[in-house]
C-alpha cells in the first residue's frame, strides 16, 4: 500500500456503496443499548456549505463513536423547506433576476441551465434535497436514509396538524394582539431563519414617557424609566425634521372591556422614523398633521409627565433620529454621556436658541454601593474621560449601568418607588405610568436594520389576531427549566445561558399568510411558521420509516400519533380507523419507546435562542419526562480564509466543492481540528493543505505495517513498550474528550501527537510493536477519518467492516511510566545535543554524556512528594533533604540544586511527576542503551559515563548532570 495506489475518490466511493448495499447504517431495534442523536435539518435554500460540514460532521463522529463503543445508534436526517424563503428564491429566478442567478451559478456551482428549471417553490425543493442528500453521502455520513422526509410532505403536514392542535388543546397557542418581526413586502411576519441582516435582533420594548409642550406631546424612549425621575433636560438635533402626528389611542377601562373603551387623542413630535414605527404599533389612528424644525424646540421647556418638573429643550446633534423617537431625556446624574454632552455645552454659545446661560444640576434617584450621589459623574471623573467621543465613554457608561442595574436601589426622589431595586422596577413602573397615561410603549429592533430575504426593510409590528405560541407562560417555562437543570449541555458553561433564554423568552408568532407549510388546524387561513414547524420532528423520524413504506397521508388520523407517540387509544380501534394493521401499529409504537427520547442534538450556537428552546419547549408540553432530551450540543460557526461567510453574498465553500478538492476524510480532519466546541473555526487552504500531508503520512506508516507479524508482548524492547504505553494514554485521552465532545482534542490525541510518536518509535529502529499500534490507531481514528481507515483496515488483512469494530479500550496495565521516562531522557538528550552543536559550530568527533549523580535523582523524588502533598518549600525541601544521611556529603551543592528544584517541580507535569514517583530507573544503562541510536543520529561515536565516578571527565562536566538532563561533552 502507498500513497501513489491510494486513490481517495476511488476508495470513497467504494466504501460509500458497501455501506449502502449492506445497509450497515439502518438499524433496527435489537436488545442492544440505543443512541439515538439528531442535528438540525438543514434549510434547503442553497447548497450545504462549510458550517453545515461542521455541525454534520461533529454529529457524525458521534453517531460513528457510538456504534463502536457498541451501542445501537440511529442517526436520521431530512430537509427543512417551509417558510418564505424557497418562495422568494423561485420568484427571483423566474423573473430571472441577475443578482440572484449569479450568486447562485458563482458562488452554489449551479449551471445556468439548471437555475432556468428552478422557478417553482416544488423544483427547488427536489434539486437541493437531492443535491444536499447527495453532499451528504460523498463525506461519508453514516446516516439512516430510509427516514428521510421533507417539511412539505403531506404525510409530515398530517404529523404537524396533530402537533399544533394538540398545543391548541393544552393552552400553548393563543390569538391576540401581539408585536412581531414584520416583513412590509411580503405582509408577513418573519422568524430568524427568513433574515438576511440582523438576524440576531431582538424586540425591545421601549417605555415612552410623554413630556408635554403646550398642547404637544414629546416621546421620549427609554429602556430605563426610572430615571425619569432625574431628568434635568431634553435632547434634540437641530438639524433634523420632525413630524407633528396625531395619534389616536384605545384605552380600556381596567375590567378589559373594549365596548365601554374611550379614544384618547394627542398630538406628538417625533422623528420621521419614528412616525413609521408608530404606524405599525397598536394605535387607532396615526395622521401627519405637520412638521417642526428641531430648532424650533431648542430653548423651550417641557413638563416632565412625572414629577412636573419644567425641562429645557437642549441641541444634539449626536442624536440619531432614527432610534426610538428622536427625542432623548437626559439623565447627568446616571448616564456618562448625558453629563459629557452638558458639560460641554456649558462652554459653548446657545444664544442663537435664546438660551444665555446654562444651569443643569444633576439630580441623583439611585443609591449604588460604592458611588456617591452622582455615579455618571465619578466613573467619568475616575476613567478621566474628555469628551463624549472619548471611547472611554462607552467603557464608563457600561459600568455605572451594570452597577446600577444590579447592586442599585432608587432613592427618595422616587416617591413611593424608594426602596425599590433598579433590576425589579421596569415593569412595575412602566405599568403603572402606562396606566395613567403618563407614558406609552414603542417596540423597536435591539439592532438595525433587519431585513428579509426579500431584500425589504423589516419593522416591528403589532399584529392583530395573530396566533402565538405563549412561550411567556410561567408554568411551561418551569417544566423547561427543570428539563434544562436534569440534561446534559454541552459545553456545561452555556447551561446559564439556556436558562437565560429561558426567562427572557416571549411569546411568538407561530402562523403566517405566505410561504411553504401546514395550514394551522385551529385558523386555516395561516400557515404554520418555520420554527413552530421543526421542534419535535425527531419523533416522526421513528415513525418516518414506516410511512415512507407506503402508508398514505389519509391514514394518518390523528389517533396514530396519539397511539404511538403518546400511548393514548386502544390499537384495536386506531387500526380500524387509519386502516393499518394492528402489528404495524404495534411496531411503530415499539420502535418509538425503544429509540426515544433523543440522546444528543448536536447544533451551532446561533440556535440557541430560537430552534433549541422551541425544542426544549414543545418537547416538555407533549412528552412524559422520561421522553425529555437528554443531552444538547454546542458548536460554532465557520469563517473563510477570515471573512464571514454568506450564501447570498459570498464568500461560500460548498460541501461538495471541499469533498471534491480535498477528499471526504481530509475534509472531515480539518474541520474538525480547526476550533473545539463553541470556538469559530477558520477554514484556510494552507490548513487543508497540512492535513493531506498528515494524512498521506498515516498512510505511509500503514504500508509500513503492512504484512507485518505480530510480535509476542513477551518479546518487547523498552522501546516497545514505549510506544504500548503512549497508545493507552492517547486511548484514554481520545476517550474523556470525545465523551465531552471536544473533537479538536480528541484528534489531537488520535492523529496528530500518536502520529508524532510513531514517528519517533520508527526513527528510532522500533518495528515489533507497529503492527499492533496500527490496528487499534486504525479503530481509533474510524469515526473521524471512516474511509480511509476502512480501506486501511481491509489491507492490513482485516475482515468485517472498521466501522462495526469495538472502539478501542485503554489497558492501564500496559502504562509503562518507566518506558516512558526513559524514552523521555533519550529524546531531550539529543535535542540538546543537536542545540549545543548548532550554537557552538563544533566540528565533533565524540560526544560524551554523564547520567546524573544518584543524590540528585534522590533529592528531585523528594521534591516532588513534597509537592503533591502541597508542601514545597525551601525549608520543606532542605528539612527532608538533610535528614538523610546520604545528602549530608554534598551539602554545599545541595542548596543551589534545591532552589533550583523548586521552580522546575512546580511547572513539571503531573503525568511526570507521577513517572518520576513510580518509575525505577538506571538512567546511565538508558543512555548505554540509546548509545548506538545517538551516534547514527549525530554523526559520531557517543558513550555515556556515570556522573558519580566517570572515567573521562577532562573537563569535570558530570557536575552539571541533573536527573533526565545528562551533562553534555563535546570533542
Amino acid at each position: 500500500m502507498s500513497n501513489e495506489d491510494f486513490d481517495y475518490l476511488e476508495i470513497e466511493q467504494k466504501w460509500q456503496k458497501r455501506w449502502t448495499d449492506d445497509a450497515i447504517f439502518e438499524p433496527e431495534i435489537n436488545e442492544d443499548e440505543k443512541y439515538l442523536i439528531t442535528i438540525p435539518y438543514p434549510y434547503l435554500n442553497g447548497n450545504l456549505h462549510a458550517g453545515h460540514t461542521r455541525t454534520f460532521t461533529i454529529g457524525d463522529v458521534v453517531a460513528r463513536y457510538q456504534r463502536m463503543l457498541g451501542k445501537n445508534v440511529l442517526f436520521p436526517m431530512a430537509f427543512h423547506v417551509t417558510g418564505t424563503p424557497i418562495v422568494g428564491l423561485a420568484e427571483q429566478i423566474a423573473a430571472k433576476d441577475a443578482g440572484t442567478l449569479d450568486v447562485y451559478n458563482r458562488l452554489h456551482g449551479i449551471p445556468l441551465d439548471v437555475l432556468d428549471t428552478l422557478g417553482t417553490p416544488e423544483a427547488i425543493v427536489e434539486y437541493f434535497s437531492r443535491e444536499s442528500e447527495a453532499a451528504m453521502r460523498m463525506i461519508g455520513y453514516s446516516i439512516d436514509w430510509r427516514r428521510k422526509f421533507t417539511t412539505t410532505d403531506l404525510p409530515y403536514q398530517k404529523f404537524i396538524e396533530w402537533q399544533f392542535n394538540l398545543l391548541h388543546e393544552l393552552g400553548h397557542i393563543v390569538k391576540g394582539s401581539h408585536p412581531v418581526k414584520w416583513c412590509p413586502n411580503d405582509d408577513n411576519p418573519v422568524e430568524d431563519h427568513d433574515i438576511l441582516k440582523g438576524g440576531d435582533a431582538t424586540i425591545v420594548d421601549y417605555t415612552l414617557l410623554k413630556f408635554t409642550l403646550d398642547d404637544l406631546t414629546l416621546p421620549c424612549a427609554t429602556l430605563r424609566p426610572e430615571t425619569v425621575f432625574g431628568v434635568t433636560n431634553l435632547w434634540v438635533n437641530p438639524d433634523v425634521v420632525y413630524d407633528k402626528v396625531e395619534v389616536v389611542s384605545v384605552s380600556v377601562n381596567d375590567a378589559g372591556d373594549e365596548d365601554t373603551a374611550s379614544t384618547i387623542t394627542e398630538t406628538w413630535v417625533l422623528s420621521k422614523e419614528a412616525h413609521v414605527k408608530l404606524t405599525h404599533g397598536d394605535k387607532e389612528k396615526v395622521t401627519k398633521v405637520g412638521e417642526m424644525a428641531g430648532r424650533e424646540l431648542i430653548g423651550k421647556y417641557v413638563t416632565n409627565p412625572v414629577t412636573k418638573a419644567e425641562c429645557i429643550i437642549l441641541p444634539a446633534p449626536f442624536v440619531d433620529s432614527a432610534m426610538g423617537t428622536g427625542v432623548v431625556m437626559s439623565v447627568p446624574a446616571h448616564a456618562p454621556y448625558d453629563y459629557l454632552a452638558v458639560r460641554d455645552l456649558e462652554s459653548e454659545d446657545l444664544s442663537q436658541y435664546g438660551i444665555s446661560k446654562l444651569d443643569i444640576e444633576p439630580i441623583s434617584l439611585i443609591t449604588v454601593p460604592d458611588f456617591g450621589k452622582f455615579p455618571a459623574i465619578e466613573m467619568v471623573e475616575e476613567l478621566s474621560v474628555t469628551s463624549q467621543l472619548d471611547k472611554k465613554a462607552e467603557e464608563a457608561t457600561k459600568l455605572v449601568y451594570r452597577r446600577e442595574f444590579h447592586h442599585g436601589v432608587l432613592n427618595e426622589t422616587c416617591g413611593k418607588y424608594a426602596g425599590i431595586a433598579v433590576s425589579k422596577i421596569k415593569d412595575v413602573l412602566t405599568r403603572d405610568l402606562v396606566e395613567s397615561g403618563k407614558a406609552d410603549v414603542l417596540y423597536e429592533f435591539s439592532e438595525l436594520p433587519v431585513i428579509c430575504r426579500c431584500g425589504a426593510v423589516c419593522v416591528v409590528k403589532m399584529v392583530k389576531g395573530q396566533w402565538f405560541l405563549n412561550y411567556s407562560n410561567p408554568e411551561w417555562k418551569e417544566k423547561v427549566l427543570h428539563c434544562i437543570d436534569n440534561m446534559q449541555i454541552i459545553p456545561a458553561d452555556l447551561k446559564v445561558e439556556f436558562i437565560n433564554k429561558v426567562d427572557w423568552l416571549k411569546d411568538k408568532a407561530c402562523a403566517r399568510r405566505k410561504g411553504l407549510g401546514t395550514r394551522l388546524p385551529c385558523d386555516p387561513e395561516w400557515l404554520i411558521e418555520s420554527l413552530g414547524d421543526s421542534t419535535i420532528y425527531m419523533s416522526y423520524y421513528i415513525m418516518a420509516k414506516f410511512i415512507n413504506q407506503g402508508i398514505k397521508p389519509e391514514q394518518l388520523k390523528p389517533s396514530i400519533f396519539d397511539f404511538c407517540l403518546l400511548g393514548k387509544g386502544d390499537v384495536a380501534d386506531v387500526a380500524k380507523e387509519c386502516n393499518i394493521p394492528v402489528e404495524t401499529l404495534g411496531h411503530i409504537r415499539d420502535d418509538f419507546l425503544y429509540w426515544y427520547p433523543v440522546d444528543m442534538r448536536s447544533s451551532g450556537k446561533d440556535l440557541i435562542p430560537n430552534h433549541l428552546l422551541f425544542f426544549l419547549f414543545h418537547h416538555t408540553a407533549i412528552f412524559p419526562e422520561e421522553l425529555w432530551p437528554k443531552c444538547i450540543a454546542i458548536n460554532g460557526f465557520v469563517s473563510l480564509e477570515g471573512k464571514k461567510m454568506s450564501k447570498s453574498t459570498g464568500p461560500i465553500l460548498t460541501l461538495k466543492e471541499a469533498v471534491g478538492t480535498y477528499g471526504a476524510d481530509v475534509t472531515r480532519l480539518y474541520i474538525l481540528s480547526a476550533a473545539e466546541q463553541t470556538q469559530d473555526a477558520d477554514w484556510r487552504d494552507a490548513g487543508v493543505h497540512n492535513a493531506t500531508k498528515q494524512m498521506a503520512r498515516f498512510i505511509g506508516l500503514a504500508q509500513e505495517a503492512q504484512g507485518m507479524k505480530a510480535c509476542p508482548p513477551s518479546e518487547y524492547t523498552m522501546l516497545d513498550r514505549w510506544l504500548i504505553s503512549r497508545l493507552q494514554t492517547r486511548v484514554l485521552n481520545v476517550a474523556e474528550a470525545l465523551d465531552s465532545l471536544r473533537t479538536r482534542e480528541a484528534l489531537q490525541h488520535a492523529f496528530f501527537l500518536l502520529i508524532n510518536d510513531i514517528k519517533w518509535y520508527v526513527r528510532r529502529g522500533g518495528k515489533n510493536a507497529l503492527s499492533e499500534v496500527m490496528n487499534t490507531w486504525t479503530r481509533l481514528l474510524a469515526p473521524f477519518t471512516p474511509h480511509v481507515c476502512e480501506e486501511v483496515w481491509q489491507r492490513l488483512g482485516h475482515t468485517g467492516y472498521i466501522s462495526l469494530q469495538s472502539y478501542p479500550v485503554a489497558d492501564e496495565a500496559l502504562i509503562d511510566k518507566r518506558a516512558e521516562l526513559s524514552e523521555l531522557i533519550v529524546e531531550k538528550t539529543l535535542s540538546d545535543i543537536d542545540e549545543i552543536i548548532r550554537v557552538t559550530g563544533i566540528a565533533k568527533s565524540k560526544v560524551v554524556l554523564y547520567a546524573s549523580q544518584v543524590w540528585k535523582w534522590d533529592a528531585l523524588r523528594a521534591a516532588v512528594e513534597l509537592d503533591a502533598e502541597d508542601n514545597l518549600e525551601m525549608k520543606s525541601l532542605m528539612g527532608s533533604l538533610m535528614a538523610n544521611p546520604a545528602m549530608r556529603a554534598h551539602k554545599k551543592e545541595v542548596p543551589k540544586f534545591a532552589q533550583k528544584l523548586l521552580g522546575d517541580v512546580r511547572d513539571m507535569s503531573s503525568d511526570l511527576a507521577s513517572s518520576i514517583m513510580s518509575a525505577e530507573l538506571d538512567e546511565l544503562q538508558v543512555l548505554h542503551d540509546a548509545a548506538d541510536f545517538l551516534s547514527k543520529e549525530v554523526g559520531c561515536e557517543v558513550v555515556a559515563y556515570s556522573g558519580d565516578n566517570p572515567e573521562y571527565d577532562p573537563q569535570g562536566k558530570c557536575k552539571f548532570a541533573q536527573p533526565m538532563r545528562p551533562a553534555i561533552y563535546i570533542e
